[in-house]
């Protein structure tokens, strides 16, 4: 294709948008918005549902800052085809190519975090309920005494189920004998070890997308007068992997070990991933770091101790801009590589939202890094929703404050 022609893709999303019926019954919204010399074409409705459960029962791992699965998928849909690339360069819990691979696409996933691979790569391959019960009950329940630096999360039987099912992880991953229903079980556990149910295996406390510190849960247990009660850790992790298989169909699993042969997962700078060839990828869908809001280095400390990761050494990895200079600074050299691995015809579609009590849309800040780097920008869509749980727990109001909107900048390369 040579630059500038039309791309059947680019068509069907413009048209698509012009006659999208969103979930919510309201027409779309379409206006322009000049940003310097540029006036782009922005489209606001609904286009996928708030609703947290209407994705596959695959991706329901917790991480900070994701996004729901029905945003990939109304870009893979629209502007990929089977067998294509589909990239995330700030993969986070893989749900850009979880659901590519769902839809039948191959993938490549990129962080600078190791969790995110841990967390990504056991789902390209999910296993038999039964393998995983039989695994469970081949490892040593208990192993030595609990830890006393983690008693404000866990009672002492727990923590000694914990300590020994890490151990046991630790020590077949570092043998290289770890195999897939070994990292299938080591994912799950990472995403119980604390959360506001029983479902997890520690006491109340924040949402299981965080970890909060061991000073802070001591007083939240003062606070609601709570003690640490025992949780089963070998039934935990069996209820939490029935319910992550349990809307999986038989072609659903076909594509994902197919994808999951052929995925690139690095854990490289995503401004210069040397690994991914040139103009390799059809389509990026991905959502950056956005300033300092989200604090991935303290909220994820005890899932860097169970799978035996300084979470310190990680930390300095994650780019935490503090102003909008400073991010746009690396951003543009992350668009800079993503026309590079982009072929002619591709997309990014680059998630971004309101931040600081809706003082800042980087949307307009992230124009005209793309176009700087030589991409087209299509459009803008923003995507309305009412606000999760989580961020109601945190007293923020709808349409209040926070990232109360998705916010998508469309680019093309040629």
């Amino acid at each position: 294709m040579t630059a500038g022609s039309s791309h059947p893709a680019h068509d069907r999303l413009i048209a698509s948008l012009h006659r999208w019926t969103p979930p919510s019954g309201e027409s779309v919204q379409a206006d322009e918005v000049t940003l310097g010399s540029r006036t782009i074409r922005r489209y606001t409705a609904e286009f996928w549902t708030s609703r947290q459960r209407q994705g596959g029962s695959i991706h329901e791992i917790s991480y900070r800052a994701c996004f729901k699965p029905q945003l990939p998928r109304f870009f893979i849909s629209l502007l990929t085809e089977s067998g294509d690339v589909v990239y995330d360069p700030f993969s986070g819990r893989g749900t850009t190519v979880i659901e590519a691979g769902l839809l039948g696409r191959n993938v490549i996933a990129n962080d600078v975090n190791p969790l995110s691979r841990i967390m990504t790569e056991p789902r390209f391959f999910p296993p038999d309920l039964m393998a995983v019960e039989e695994r469970l009950h081949a490892i040593p329940r208990v192993t030595g005494s609990p830890d006393p630096g983690l008693s404000m999360f866990y009672h002492p039987d727990t923590e000694r189920e914990i300590v020994a099912l890490r151990d046991y992880l630790l020590a077949r991953k570092g043998a290289y004998r770890d195999d897939m229903i070994d990292r299938w079980i080591a994912m799950v556990a990472t995403n119980r070890l604390t959360g506001h149910s029983k479902g997890f295996f520690s006491v109340y406390t924040l949402p299981p997308n965080q970890a909060v510190s061991k000073e802070s849960q001591q007083r939240i247990n003062r606070k609601r007068d709570q003690v640490p009660e025992y949780r089963d850790v070998r039934q935990i992790i069996l209820r939490k992997t029935k319910s992550l298989l349990r809307t999986l169909s038989a072609k659903e699993r076909q594509n994902l070990a197919r994808a999951g042969k052929k995925a690139m997962l690095l854990s490289e700078d995503a401004r210069a991933t040397r690994s991914i060839p040139d103009e390799s990828v059809q389509l990026t869908v991905t959502s950056p770091p956005c300033l300092d809001i989200v604090q991935y280095r303290e909220d994820n400390w005890l899932r860097c101790w169970f799978n035996g990761l300084d979470e310190n050494a990680i930390g300095k990895q994650i780019t935490m801009a503090r102003t909008v200079d400073g991010w746009m600074a690396v951003m543009g050299r992350v668009f800079s590589e993503l026309w590079r691995i982009t072929r002619p015809g591709g997309f990014v579609a680059f998630e971004v939202g309101e931040v600081r009590k809706r003082t800042i849309r980087l949307e307009e800040h992230v124009v005209p890094l793309g176009t700087d780097a030589g991409f087209t920008c299509e459009c803008i869509l923003i995507n309305q929703q009412v606000f999760t749980k989580t961020s109601n727990i945190w007293g923020v109001e709808n349409n209040a404050c926070g990232t109360n909107t998705n916010r998508i900048v469309l680019f093309r390369k040629g």
